[in-house]
């Protein structure tokens, strides 16, 4: 079995976001740092180099020899876009979502561009109702 390169450090998230680039993109993240945080009432944790992640669990793939320790929820200042890690346990049909404003989804994840497309009230919603779905989950 492969052993899974994203595990969490004892980096500090604040320490990390400081070197976020560029400029626009460091504002989001500490947004969606204090987002998150609010959201789970968690502390956050760095997960490998780039994820913020909040809360944690144990997992075992259905597919693969696969399993880990995973954040429950979280995100990364990607080059490309953020990434938000809260939709393993929401669905796409969720009526939050057609109010969350510009977006794109795939597997587990939100991909946004910056914080001003979307509601970041909506976000917030979205990040403590997958937060708390997935705590039920994992009992």
């Amino acid at each position: 079995m492969a052993e899974l390169k994203t595990k969490l450090t004892k980096q500090k998230a604040a320490d990390f976001i400081k070197t976020v680039k560029p400029e626009q993109k460091q504002a989001d993240s500490r947004i969606l740092l204090k987002i998150f945080q609010s959201a789970t009432g968690q502390k956050p944790a760095m997960w490998g180099d780039s994820i913020v992640g909040f809360g944690s669990y144990h997992y075992k793939s259905e597919r693969s020899t696969q399993e880990g320790d995973w954040p429950l929820v979280g995100f990364s200042p990607r080059k490309a876009n953020l990434t938000l890690y809260v939709m393993v346990s929401i669905k796409k049909s969720d009526p939050l979502l057609k109010k969350l404003g510009k977006y794109k989804a795939s597997g587990g994840c939100l991909y946004i561009n910056k914080l001003a497309d979307i509601d970041q009230t909506v976000l917030a919603t979205l990040v403590a109702k997958s937060f708390r779905n997935m705590r039920k989950i994992i009992k």
